[in-house]
C-alpha cells in the first residue's frame, strides 16, 4: 500500500473495512457520500459494495431535492 492517498485501492474491492479509515475516505469520495451517509449504509446492508451503493441511491431519491447535505 502507498502513503499517497490517491494511490490507495482497498484489498478486496467487493467489501469496505469499515474499521479502516483510508477505505472509509476513499469509499466516501467512490460513493459520493459523506462518512455518516456510508457508515449508515454499511450498517443497514452489510460491508459489501453493491449493497451499501444501492443503499446510498436509495437513499438519495428519498431526499427532498433542496435538502441540504451534510459536509464531509
Amino acid at each position: 500500500m502507498s502513503n499517497h492517498e490517491g494511490d490507495f485501492k482497498p484489498l478486496d474491492p467487493g467489501r469496505i473495512e469499515a474499521m479502516d479509515p483510508h477505505e472509509l475516505r476513499y469509499w466516501c469520495a467512490e460513493l459520493d457520500c459523506t462518512e455518516a451517509e456510508l457508515k449508515d449504509a454499511i450498517a443497514a446492508v452489510g460491508e459489501h459494495v453493491a449493497a451499501v451503493r444501492a443503499r446510498l441511491a436509495s437513499s438519495a431519491r428519498r431526499k427532498s431535492p433542496g435538502a441540504p447535505r451534510e459536509t464531509r
